[in-house]
This record gives structure tokens, sequence and C-alpha cells, in this order.
């Protein structure tokens, strides 16, 4: 399986789990907050970074749309990675049969990816997380919350 067949299974899973596809990213939205996972291609080698960005409504006097400009920015008022457990999934400079690589894709998003933007779609859910030390809060961002 070469990057773009990767590409493709993981926007089938994003898609089945009602995350909605837009530039080149995808999306979930609450009432609350947007969350938006972007693959993010190497340029040191042949893989991706997974970037999970959460935007918070009403944060900063703003209201939030899933648009070109949110789903490429670099950061959101919370941003977060795969974890290391899974780094090799997104990594094809290593060697990995495709099952396998599907089947560890299928639990990064069930072990990690739906856990945590679940949680992170609403207020109460980010905080929860702080608390845990599951993510990092910026001063200006937990005024926010």
């Amino acid at each position: 399986m070469d990057s773009k067949e990767f590409k493709k299974r993981f926007s089938e899973l994003a898609k089945a789990n009602e995350f909605k596809s837009a530039f080149g990213g995808w999306y979930k939205e609450s009432s609350e907050c947007i969350a938006v996972l972007e693959l993010q291609k190497s340029n040191f080698g042949d893989y991706y970074q997974l970037l999970i960005k959460i935007f918070i409504q009403g944060a900063f006097e703003r209201t939030y749309a899933p648009d070109k400009d949110l789903i490429k920015s670099s950061m959101g008022h919370i941003t977060a990675n795969e974890t290391p457990e899974y780094k090799a999934v997104l990594d094809f400079d290593e060697s990995m049969e495709d099952n396998i690589r599907i089947e560890r894709l299928k639990k990064l998003f069930n072990s990690h990816i739906l856990p945590f933007t679940n949680r992170a779609l609403s207020k109460a859910g980010i905080k929860e997380l702080a608390d845990k030390g599951e993510v990092f809060l910026l001063p200006a961002v937990k005024e926010e919350l």
C-alpha cells in the first residue's frame, strides 16, 4: 500500500465515523466545537503526521466554520497528534503488510481519534481532557472556557 492508497482508506474510515471531508482534511462539529483531522505529508520521509485540531465556537469572539483556512491552519485552540503507539501506521518507510496497517489504522481511530474528538467536541470534555493532563491549554484558551 502506498501513501495515496492509505489516505483513501483513512478517508473512508473518517467518513464512516461521521467526519465530513473538506479541503484535504476531515471535520466533525458540534454546537460548541469543531474537530479537524489532517494528514500532513512529511518533507523528510514517506510518512504522514496526524494533526487533530480543535476549535472552540465563540472563543476570542469568533464563530468558526469548516472552511479552507480552518482545515489547513497549522494549529487549533487545542492541537494533538497520533500517539507513539500508532506512529508506525503512518510511516511508509517502515515495512508493514497492508492488512496489518489497515487493522492498526482502525485501532488508531477506535482507541485514540474517536475517544479524543468525541470528548473535545464539548467545552466540558475539553476541561476533562485538560484535568487529566491529556491536553495542554494555553492560558488564553483556558480563559475562553
